[in-house]
């Protein structure tokens, strides 16, 4: 591997994989502190980061946005491998493409109470592809060896293993995990099932619904007045303009 190459895989992971490693920790945080708009945005945030991780290191070029699906979408026409992610992670990448993109309330907002595990476990199916999985190595006789299938078996057998056996190499939630004293470590492995030491069999959680609705929802003959102010999603203003 040429420097130019090490360098590009060096960016993906420190500023997208680390840096949805702490949006991740932040929105543990938000729903700890029943933060649930801010728990969704950096959730939000935290995905489109990781997914766009696995793009650079894949070299696919990233498109402008939050958009889960369409980083998806991206992955899948260049089809350099499967993601293997189950239904239930596809289900809360979706709730948060719907729920998570909305940073100004223009939209009603809810969540039932389990939302941090689906997080977790979310986070743990795509995080495993948010590192180096194509390159070669030099095996027996001096002849190169094609390392992906290897990679790829690896994430393919921590399935029917326990996830916190899982690790990343240099990764920064591995780190924090390590390091007793860290400050975020507590928001990290608090009642978490897939990180951390210990190897979780269940997790106690606050249940219950929490839901808000917007001003935008409630009054919606409003919006006119508000476009004089601010910006909102095309989605967003046909909504509100088909509920009148």
């Amino acid at each position: 591997m040429n420097t130019t190459e090490a360098l590009l895989n060096d960016f993906a992971t420190r500023s997208f994989r680390d840096t949805a490693d702490q949006d991740y920790i932040a929105a543990r945080l938000a729903f700890w502190s029943r933060l649930i708009p801010q728990f969704l945005w950096s959730s939000l945030q935290a995905f489109e980061k990781y997914l766009k991780c696995v793009l650079v290191l894949n070299r696919i070029k990233a498109n402008r946005g939050h958009d889960l699906g369409d980083i998806l979408k991206k992955f899948d026409q260049a089809k350099p491998f499967e993601l293997r992610l189950t239904e239930p992670c596809k289900k809360f990448l979706v709730f948060l493409d719907t729920y998570g993109r909305h940073r100004y309330f223009e939209s009603s907002w809810y969540v039932e109470g389990e939302e941090i595990v689906e997080l977790d476990r979310a986070v743990w199916e795509v995080r495993r592809y948010a590192r180096k999985m194509r390159y070669e190595f030099e095996g027996m006789g001096g002849t190169k060896i094609n390392a992906l299938p290897i990679e790829i078996k690896r994430n393919v057998d921590a399935e029917s293993r326990h996830p916190q056996e899982f690790h990343i190499t240099g990764g920064l939630l591995e780190s924090i995990i390590e390091k007793t004293d860290h400050p975020a470590r507590e928001a990290l492995i608090w009642q978490n099932g897939f990180f951390g030491k210990s190897r979780r069999r269940a997790v106690r959680l606050r249940s219950g619904l929490q839901a808000a609705n917007s001003p935008l929802t409630l009054h919606p003959e409003l919006l006119d007045e508000v476009l004089k102010y601010v910006w909102l999603p095309k989605d967003v203003i046909d909504a509100y303009r088909n509920a009148r």
